[in-house]
């Protein structure tokens, strides 16, 4: 099996490599096994957790269900609002700031 890393993580598991005296395969095969045990582990305690009636599951349809306005949100953006009202022209510099500001609204 081939893995790509980052040039960074190479970098780092071959001075590892280095400094423990171990291969390269032989730590990336430890970590993956550590890991992956980790995960397992993990997962052995969540369903622990449901079959022992601490955690209640949630069905799907109800977990996505309190999203589904939100993704129609995002999915869908608000339509633009077209100004089809022409705006008043400044004549001049004299005009106050307040009544711009009033125009600009």
């Amino acid at each position: 099996m081939a893995v790509h890393l980052k040039p960074e993580t190479e970098s780092r598991l071959n001075e590892l490599a280095i400094q423990s005296g171990r291969p390269t395969d032989e730590l990336v095969e430890d970590a993956m096994a550590g890991y992956l045990a980790e995960v397992r582990g993990m997962l052995d305690g969540r369903y622990e957790d449901i079959k022992s009636g601490r955690v209640k599951p949630i069905e799907s349809e109800a977990f996505f269900g309190e999203f589904a306005p939100t993704r129609r949100a995002i999915a869908r953006p608000a339509p633009r609002r077209i100004h089809t009202a022409a705006r008043p022209k400044f004549r001049s510099n004299r005009k106050s700031d307040e009544t711009r500001r009033s125009w600009i609204k």
